[in-house]
């Protein structure tokens, strides 16, 4: 079956049966009122638009109804709405500065053409690889200049033909404002920012055309002599065909691929949005093919450049709609109102819409953006994107951006973190620390860092490498036998997914993460004693980890840092959700197999994972008092596991071989012993376990679980929090030879699976 970006074949709506192509009224009932109110949001908008993009008026509506229905139809997202968009007002507006309007018209035309050969070629997925961040950079600095150029016009003055000027021009602007046309510009902006603080009955109305009719009606009332929008003839009057430019075909080349670029990336960007909100998978290569049939039209037609608007769309999802009918049907709804009341139109003051831009451009301003930029250390990319973008304009800006990205992408790869660390006490080694990626663009400062480290010195390198070359593994290796042979030991930690330890002579090859650890030493001695007597041994390797002491240095060095950010909030208390009661065997953790991190479980381990009988365990009783009344657990969980001692004991008891391990033992088998005599008699759970074929010895585990479940309903502590539903309790067994856990319940066993935390 073709996949959704290889394939010009329509995609079934998200809303469609299952195995049935829609039909243009197979969603009418939902898709019609959706239409409607994208067309109410979409009107007002595009006006704004082509206002701003200093083309003509009726070319912002000619865009939006054939956006509407050309990319409504021929598209790869079902419920993306298209048409004129903010995202290329700048663009347009110099465009139609340098070219005039009808050349412009047909570098719209030629953008799509481009657009329909990018989507033929398959490409679609390739236009989404630019860098988030310069994108929302660059939607930044069109906002900045749609709030620049349009504060001009709110004050009842005209717009410059850059940024820069209109922010030089600005005192002067405010020095000679028309009180009228401020006000009522200021009017639609108030209403705009107040609007979701209205009841939600008044909210269904949309608030670009609340406040654009509400402030023109006021207009009309109270400043009759204010500038209005003026045009002649209806929408099929504006229609003008393109002409070509008369020379610089560099420069209008230049402008046909910056149109198309930042349509398609606007487009598919807005069609992955609308993905994410409930929409089915876009066709990412047919939505291109869409928005570059629509642009030929549009230009041909003498509209604007026409992008998937993510406005526009999310109002679509918002109101309901279920096909491609609700955005096709939009388009209908622009085209009628445009030849049948283009009059009321000219009633609507250049002021109002210059408002309505001003929140626009504000909302492509996201605080939001920059915190994650900050966050993620592409603040100056996005500072730079974005300065250039206002200074300079779209096109190099962008190109700036995305420069400067990749830059920065290169020199985080090729600068690996490289650090050396002077020992706390004497009688500790000095830590090398080396992470990233090891070329030889980091053989500078390798060399500068590893001669820093004083001849004679003990030294511990954790090597933590992604990619490890071999001039890297060279000059690290020709360092190590320089620092031996000064009288000093040189230890390699390795917790890569690199090999590093292989034949003298080997290039490393990318491998598991594997780790070699430091030989122990007794009583902190110095590290070059021990480290000599390993390299004594027969084979020169290292023997294994033995010592506490230098585990909780390794703990120390390589993930206290990590671990302190996490432990911070548990400073003064704990707040654990579950009891996890679980063998005391080496073999079980529960924090690992259940994914768990510090201050999630609180444990009880103790052999064979009981509860006591009729209270005669303080120890447990204590910890279940605990759990329940002291922190509010939510769940207790009792966990068995695989080829356990502690049933094995059981079993030798039974069959008259009781292991001789004292009283104390002893009278910890009385716990046990029921779990015995229900494997005998036929627990439910010892036949399912029997029948998945695990061993007698496991069986008698599961069941013992399923055993201490009753118990912990009988317990007078947690008794009654079970009955009642405030605590829940879960039996669990941990097969060691396969490193799975099974559910365990009174009547059986089942298999965890992934889905099964989904459904439940």
């Amino acid at each position: 079956m073709p996949q959704p970006n290889q394939s010009a074949t329509v995609p079934t709506d998200s809303h469609s049966p299952p195995g049935k192509t829609p039909t243009f009224l197979s969603n009418l009932g939902a898709d019609l009122p959706a239409s409607l109110v994208v067309f109410l949001v979409a009107l007002p908008l595009s006006l704004g638009i082509a206002a701003a993009s200093g083309a003509p008026v009726m070319a912002g509506l000619i865009a939006a109804a054939v956006g509407g229905i050309v990319a409504g139809t021929l598209g790869g997202s079902p419920l993306q709405v298209s048409g004129p968009a903010a995202g290329l007002t700048v663009v347009v507006a110099g465009l139609v500065d340098e070219f005039g309007w009808q050349v412009t018209c047909a570098i719209t035309a030629a953008a799509g053409v481009v657009q329909l050969l990018m989507g033929v070629s398959r490409i679609g997925r390739a236009a989404l690889a630019v860098s988030p961040v310069v994108v929302k950079a660059m939607l930044a600095g069109i906002g900045i200049t749609i709030i620049l150029q349009q504060i001009h016009v709110l004050l009842g003055g005209q717009a410059a033909g850059s940024a820069i000027e209109n922010l030089t021009a600005l005192p002067a602007a405010i020095t000679n404002v028309e009180l009228h046309s401020a006000l009522l510009g200021l009017a639609v902006v108030a209403i705009l920012l107040t609007w979701k603080f209205l009841p939600a009955a008044v909210r269904k109305i949309p608030g670009p055309l609340a406040a654009v009719v509400a402030v023109t009606a006021l207009s009309v009332a109270v400043a009759p002599g204010v500038e209005r929008i003026s045009f002649s003839g209806s929408i099929f009057d504006a229609i003008a065909l393109p002409s070509l430019p008369e020379g610089n075909w560099r420069a209008a080349a230049m402008a046909v691929i910056t149109v198309a670029l930042i349509a398609s990336i606007e487009s598919l960007l807005s069609a992955v949005a609308v993905d994410k909100m409930g929409g089915s998978r876009t066709n990412l290569n047919r939505e291109l093919v869409g928005q570059g049939s629509a642009n030929v039209v549009s230009g041909m037609l003498g509209g604007l450049p026409v992008t998937g608007v993510i406005v526009r769309s999310a109002t679509n999802v918002e109101a309901g709609a279920a096909s491609r009918t609700s955005a096709i049907l939009h388009g209908v709804w622009v085209l009628v109102f445009s030849a049948l009341f283009a009059g009321l139109i000219q009633l609507i003051p250049l002021s109002v819409l210059a408002g309505l831009l001003l929140v626009i451009g504000a909302k492509l301003i996201k605080v939001a953006d920059i915190r994650t930029s900050l966050r993620t250390g592409d603040l100056l990319v996005y500072s730079v994107t974005l300065v250039c973008v206002v200074v300079l304009n779209l096109l190099e800006g962008v190109i700036i951006g995305l420069a400067l990205a990749a830059l920065c992408v290169l020199w985080r790869v090729l600068r690996a973190q490289i650090h050396a660390h002077a020992p706390s006490a004497e009688a500790l080694p000095w830590r090398v620390t080396i992470a990233g990626s090891c070329s030889f663009f980091a053989l500078p400062r390798l060399n500068r860092v590893l001669h820093s480290v004083p001849e004679g010195q003990d030294v511990v390198v954790e090597l933590n490498a992604d990619y490890l070359d071999h001039a890297f593994r060279e000059a690290l290796v020709a360092w190590q036998k320089q620092q031996r042979n000064s009288g000093a030991s040189v230890i390699l930690e390795e917790h890569g997914t690199t090999a590093f330890s292989d034949a003298e002579d080997n290039t490393p090859q990318r491998q598991d993460p594997r780790e070699f650890p430091l030989p122990p030493r007794t009583s902190w001695q110095p590290l070059s004693a021990r480290v000599n007597q390993a390299d004594d041994d027969d084979d020169g390797g290292q023997p294994p980890l033995r010592s506490i002491l230098l585990g909780i240095d390794k703990y120390h060095r390589r993930h206290a840092e990590k671990v302190r950010p996490l432990v911070q909030d548990l400073t003064d208390g704990q707040n654990p959700d579950t009891l996890f009661v679980a063998c005391v065997d080496s073999r079980v953790n529960p924090n690992l197999i259940t994914s768990s991190g510090p201050g999630d479980l609180l444990t009880l381990r103790n052999i064979g994972n009981v509860v006591c009988n009729d209270g005669r365990d303080a120890s447990i009783d204590s910890a279940l008092s605990f759990a329940v009344k002291g922190l509010s657990v939510d769940s207790i969980v009792i966990c068995g596991h695989s080829n356990c001692g502690a049933m094995k004991a059981v079993i030798a008891d039974a069959e008259g071989a009781s292991p001789d391990m004292g009283d104390g033992f002893d009278e910890w088998l009385e716990h046990a012993r029921p779990s015995y005599s229900a494997l005998l008699s036929g627990h439910p759970v010892a036949i399912a376990a029997s029948a998945e074929g695990y061993s007698r010895l496991d069986q008698l585990s599961m069941v013992n679980v399923a055993l201490q479940l009753r118990k912990l309903e009988q317990h007078p502590v947690t008794g009654p929090v079970l009955a009642s539903g405030q605590v829940q309790a879960t039996g669990l067994f941990y097969d060691i030879c396969t490193a799975r856990v099974v559910l365990v319940t009174p009547e059986g066993i089942e298999q965890l699976d992934p889905s099964m935390a989904v459904r439940s």
